[in-house]
Protein backbone atom coordinates (compact mmCIF):
# COMPACT_ATOMS: atom_id res chain seq x y z
CA UNK A 1 0.00 0.00 0.00
CA UNK A 2 2.86 2.39 0.82
CA UNK A 3 4.32 1.84 -2.65
CA UNK A 4 0.90 2.69 -4.12
CA UNK A 5 0.91 5.99 -2.22
CA UNK A 6 4.48 6.78 -3.30
CA UNK A 7 3.65 6.12 -6.94
CA UNK A 8 0.70 8.51 -6.69
CA UNK A 9 2.87 11.21 -5.08
CA UNK A 10 5.53 10.57 -7.73
CA UNK A 11 2.97 11.29 -10.46
CA UNK A 12 2.03 14.57 -8.82
CA UNK A 13 5.69 15.57 -8.40
CA UNK A 14 6.40 14.82 -12.05
CA UNK A 15 3.45 17.00 -13.02
CA UNK A 16 4.69 19.83 -10.78
CA UNK A 17 8.18 19.60 -12.23
CA UNK A 18 6.95 19.58 -15.83
CA UNK A 19 4.62 22.55 -15.23
CA UNK A 20 6.65 24.51 -12.70
CA UNK A 21 5.80 27.86 -14.29
CA UNK A 22 2.05 27.26 -14.43
CA UNK A 23 -0.60 28.36 -11.93
CA UNK A 24 -1.05 24.94 -10.32
CA UNK A 25 -3.68 24.13 -7.72
CA UNK A 26 -4.06 21.25 -5.29
CA UNK A 27 -6.88 20.00 -7.53
CA UNK A 28 -4.40 19.79 -10.43
CA UNK A 29 -1.93 17.85 -8.30
CA UNK A 30 -4.64 15.50 -7.01
CA UNK A 31 -5.79 14.74 -10.56
CA UNK A 32 -2.23 13.82 -11.53
CA UNK A 33 -2.06 11.50 -8.52
CA UNK A 34 -5.51 10.12 -9.40
CA UNK A 35 -6.78 10.76 -5.87
CA UNK A 36 -9.48 12.98 -4.45
CA UNK A 37 -8.25 16.37 -3.28
CA UNK A 38 -8.56 15.61 0.43
CA UNK A 39 -7.17 12.09 0.23
CA UNK A 40 -4.28 13.35 -1.89
CA UNK A 41 -3.35 16.05 0.63
CA UNK A 42 -3.20 13.52 3.47
CA UNK A 43 -1.19 11.02 1.42
CA UNK A 44 1.23 13.68 0.13
CA UNK A 45 1.90 14.90 3.67
CA UNK A 46 2.46 11.35 4.84
CA UNK A 47 4.99 10.58 2.10
CA UNK A 48 6.93 13.86 2.01
CA UNK A 49 6.35 15.33 5.46
CA UNK A 50 5.06 18.64 4.08
CA UNK A 51 1.95 19.92 2.30
CA UNK A 52 1.68 19.90 -1.53
CA UNK A 53 1.71 23.70 -1.64
CA UNK A 54 4.88 24.00 0.42
CA UNK A 55 6.63 21.34 -1.64
CA UNK A 56 5.69 23.11 -4.88
CA UNK A 57 6.97 26.42 -3.50
CA UNK A 58 10.27 24.76 -2.55
CA UNK A 59 10.56 23.16 -6.01
CA UNK A 60 10.05 26.55 -7.66
CA UNK A 61 12.76 28.18 -5.58
CA UNK A 62 15.11 25.26 -6.20
CA UNK A 63 14.56 25.63 -9.96
CA UNK A 64 15.27 29.35 -9.60
CA UNK A 65 18.54 28.55 -7.81
CA UNK A 66 19.56 26.24 -10.66
CA UNK A 67 18.69 28.84 -13.32
CA UNK A 68 20.61 31.57 -11.51
CA UNK A 69 23.76 29.46 -11.55
CA UNK A 70 23.44 27.74 -14.92
CA UNK A 71 22.03 30.48 -17.18
CA UNK A 72 22.39 34.21 -17.86
CA UNK A 73 18.62 34.81 -17.55
CA UNK A 74 17.74 37.95 -15.61
CA UNK A 75 15.88 37.72 -12.31
CA UNK A 76 12.58 38.94 -13.80
CA UNK A 77 12.59 36.22 -16.48
CA UNK A 78 13.52 33.56 -13.93
CA UNK A 79 10.67 34.61 -11.65
CA UNK A 80 8.18 34.13 -14.51
CA UNK A 81 9.81 30.86 -15.53
CA UNK A 82 9.22 29.38 -12.06
CA UNK A 83 5.65 30.58 -11.72
CA UNK A 84 5.75 34.01 -10.05
CA UNK A 85 3.70 36.89 -11.43
CA UNK A 86 5.61 39.48 -9.39
CA UNK A 87 9.39 39.73 -9.40
CA UNK A 88 9.16 41.55 -6.07
CA UNK A 89 7.29 38.67 -4.44
CA UNK A 90 9.75 36.19 -5.96
CA UNK A 91 12.79 38.11 -4.70
CA UNK A 92 11.32 38.43 -1.20
CA UNK A 93 10.51 34.74 -0.91
CA UNK A 94 13.83 33.70 -2.44
CA UNK A 95 15.79 35.88 -0.01
CA UNK A 96 13.80 34.65 3.00
CA UNK A 97 14.23 30.98 2.09
CA UNK A 98 17.74 30.91 0.62
CA UNK A 99 19.37 33.53 2.84
CA UNK A 100 20.68 35.57 -0.10
CA UNK A 101 18.91 37.78 -2.65
CA UNK A 102 18.79 36.28 -6.18
CA UNK A 103 21.51 38.55 -7.55
CA UNK A 104 23.70 37.94 -4.49
CA UNK A 105 23.17 34.19 -4.81
CA UNK A 106 24.36 34.32 -8.43
CA UNK A 107 27.32 36.54 -7.59
CA UNK A 108 28.35 34.24 -4.73
CA UNK A 109 27.98 31.18 -7.00
CA UNK A 110 25.47 29.63 -4.66
CA UNK A 111 27.40 29.73 -1.40
CA UNK A 112 27.01 31.77 1.76
CA UNK A 113 29.54 33.25 4.13
CA UNK A 114 29.78 32.31 7.78
CA UNK A 115 29.24 34.39 10.90
CA UNK A 116 28.78 33.32 14.48
CA UNK A 117 26.56 34.78 17.18
CA UNK A 118 28.45 36.97 19.56
CA UNK A 119 28.29 36.37 23.30
CA UNK A 120 25.76 39.14 23.84
CA UNK A 121 23.29 37.66 21.37
CA UNK A 122 23.73 34.19 22.83
CA UNK A 123 23.20 35.25 26.45
CA UNK A 124 20.15 37.36 25.66
CA UNK A 125 18.14 34.56 24.03
CA UNK A 126 18.35 32.19 27.01
CA UNK A 127 19.44 29.39 24.68
CA UNK A 128 20.79 26.72 27.01
CA UNK A 129 19.64 23.50 25.35
CA UNK A 130 21.89 21.01 23.58
CA UNK A 131 21.23 18.69 20.65
CA UNK A 132 23.87 16.01 20.18
CA UNK A 133 24.21 12.65 18.50
CA UNK A 134 25.85 10.84 15.62
CA UNK A 135 25.75 11.22 11.88
CA UNK A 136 26.46 8.02 9.96
CA UNK A 137 26.15 6.72 6.40
CA UNK A 138 23.74 4.19 4.94
CA UNK A 139 26.33 3.14 2.35
CA UNK A 140 30.09 2.63 2.09
CA UNK A 141 30.57 6.15 0.68
CA UNK A 142 32.63 8.63 2.67
CA UNK A 143 31.48 12.15 3.39
CA UNK A 144 33.79 15.10 2.77
CA UNK A 145 31.70 17.61 4.65
CA UNK A 146 28.25 17.66 6.22
CA UNK A 147 25.94 20.48 7.21
CA UNK A 148 23.77 19.84 10.28
CA UNK A 149 21.17 22.46 11.18
CA UNK A 150 18.11 22.94 13.36
CA UNK A 151 15.10 24.51 11.65
CA UNK A 152 11.58 25.47 12.65
CA UNK A 153 10.02 23.27 9.93
CA UNK A 154 10.73 20.18 7.85
CA UNK A 155 11.79 22.29 4.87
CA UNK A 156 15.29 23.63 5.56
CA UNK A 157 14.82 27.25 4.53
CA UNK A 158 15.96 30.52 6.00
CA UNK A 159 18.58 30.82 8.71
CA UNK A 160 18.78 27.81 11.05
CA UNK A 161 18.34 28.40 14.75
CA UNK A 162 21.72 26.71 15.24
CA UNK A 163 23.99 24.64 13.02
CA UNK A 164 27.36 23.00 12.64
CA UNK A 165 29.65 21.86 9.85
CA UNK A 166 31.26 18.44 10.14
CA UNK A 167 34.36 17.09 8.42
CA UNK A 168 32.99 13.66 7.58
CA UNK A 169 30.55 11.65 9.64
CA UNK A 170 30.69 10.99 13.38
CA UNK A 171 29.58 12.69 16.57
CA UNK A 172 28.19 16.22 16.65
CA UNK A 173 27.16 18.69 19.34
CA UNK A 174 25.01 21.77 18.79
CA UNK A 175 24.84 23.90 21.92
CA UNK A 176 23.06 27.10 22.95
CA UNK A 177 19.83 25.86 21.34
CA UNK A 178 16.70 27.85 22.29
CA UNK A 179 13.84 26.01 23.94
CA UNK A 180 11.26 24.88 21.41
CA UNK A 181 10.41 22.25 18.83
CA UNK A 182 12.96 21.89 16.04
CA UNK A 183 13.74 19.71 13.03
CA UNK A 184 17.26 18.47 12.39
CA UNK A 185 18.17 18.61 8.69
CA UNK A 186 21.49 17.28 7.40
CA UNK A 187 23.17 17.35 4.01
CA UNK A 188 26.48 15.69 3.17
CA UNK A 189 28.66 15.75 0.07
CA UNK A 190 30.58 12.57 -0.85
CA UNK A 191 34.35 12.66 -0.72
CA UNK A 192 36.13 13.09 -4.06
CA UNK A 193 39.74 11.84 -4.31
CA UNK A 194 42.28 14.65 -4.38
CA UNK A 195 39.62 17.34 -4.34
CA UNK A 196 38.02 19.44 -1.61
CA UNK A 197 34.76 20.97 -2.76
CA UNK A 198 32.24 23.27 -1.18
CA UNK A 199 28.64 22.20 -0.72
CA UNK A 200 27.42 24.89 -3.08
CA UNK A 201 29.60 23.73 -5.96
CA UNK A 202 28.19 20.20 -6.08
CA UNK A 203 24.98 21.01 -7.90
CA UNK A 204 25.44 18.17 -10.37
CA UNK A 205 25.94 15.47 -7.76
CA UNK A 206 23.24 13.82 -5.70
CA UNK A 207 23.58 14.97 -2.08
CA UNK A 208 23.20 12.69 0.89
CA UNK A 209 20.48 13.84 3.27
CA UNK A 210 18.98 12.91 6.63
CA UNK A 211 16.40 14.39 8.97
CA UNK A 212 14.98 13.93 12.43
CA UNK A 213 12.20 15.54 14.36
CA UNK A 214 10.24 17.02 15.82
CA UNK A 215 12.86 17.43 18.56
CA UNK A 216 11.70 19.02 21.82
CA UNK A 217 14.42 21.10 23.46
CA UNK A 218 14.19 22.40 27.02
CA UNK A 219 16.51 24.82 28.79
CA UNK A 220 19.47 23.09 30.47
CA UNK A 221 18.63 19.78 28.80
CA UNK A 222 20.18 17.61 26.09
CA UNK A 223 18.32 15.93 23.24
CA UNK A 224 20.16 13.02 21.62
CA UNK A 225 19.46 12.02 18.01
CA UNK A 226 21.08 9.54 15.64
CA UNK A 227 20.69 10.10 11.90
CA UNK A 228 21.92 8.21 8.85
CA UNK A 229 22.70 9.95 5.59
CA UNK A 230 21.38 8.42 2.38
CA UNK A 231 20.97 9.61 -1.24
CA UNK A 232 18.31 12.29 -1.55
CA UNK A 233 14.98 10.86 -2.72
CA UNK A 234 12.50 12.52 -5.02
CA UNK A 235 10.17 12.78 -2.00
CA UNK A 236 12.67 14.83 0.06
CA UNK A 237 11.89 18.57 0.00
CA UNK A 238 14.73 20.64 -1.54
CA UNK A 239 17.25 22.19 0.83
CA UNK A 240 16.81 25.87 -0.03
CA UNK A 241 19.34 27.49 2.28
CA UNK A 242 22.56 28.72 0.66
CA UNK A 243 25.26 26.70 2.41
CA UNK A 244 28.87 27.62 3.18
CA UNK A 245 31.85 26.81 0.96
CA UNK A 246 34.23 24.74 3.08
CA UNK A 247 37.20 25.69 0.91
CA UNK A 248 37.25 29.03 2.77
CA UNK A 249 36.81 27.43 6.19
CA UNK A 250 40.04 27.07 8.15
CA UNK A 251 40.74 24.51 10.85
CA UNK A 252 40.14 27.19 13.45
CA UNK A 253 36.81 28.06 11.92
CA UNK A 254 35.81 24.40 11.89
CA UNK A 255 36.44 24.29 15.64
CA UNK A 256 34.24 27.32 16.13
CA UNK A 257 31.57 25.86 13.89
CA UNK A 258 31.17 22.95 16.27
CA UNK A 259 30.42 25.54 18.92
CA UNK A 260 27.65 26.97 16.79
CA UNK A 261 28.45 29.04 13.69
CA UNK A 262 25.63 30.10 11.42
CA UNK A 263 25.33 30.89 7.71
CA UNK A 264 24.78 34.58 7.17
CA UNK A 265 21.35 35.62 5.97
CA UNK A 266 20.95 38.57 3.67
Amino acid sequence: MENHFELAVQRSLDMMRDNIGEDLTVDDMARAAMFSKFHFTRVFQRVTGVSPGRFLSAMRLQRAKDLLLSTSMNVADISVNVGYNSVGTFSTRFTRSVGLAPTEYRRARGVSHLVHLDAEDQSSCNADGVVSGTLSMRSSAEIEVAFVGLFASRIPEGKPVRCTIMSGSGEFIIDKVPSGVWYLLCQGIPRRPGELRGIGDCLASVPFVASAGPILVHANSEAIVHVRLGPARVFDPPLLLALPDVRTTSTTTHSRLHAGLMPQAA
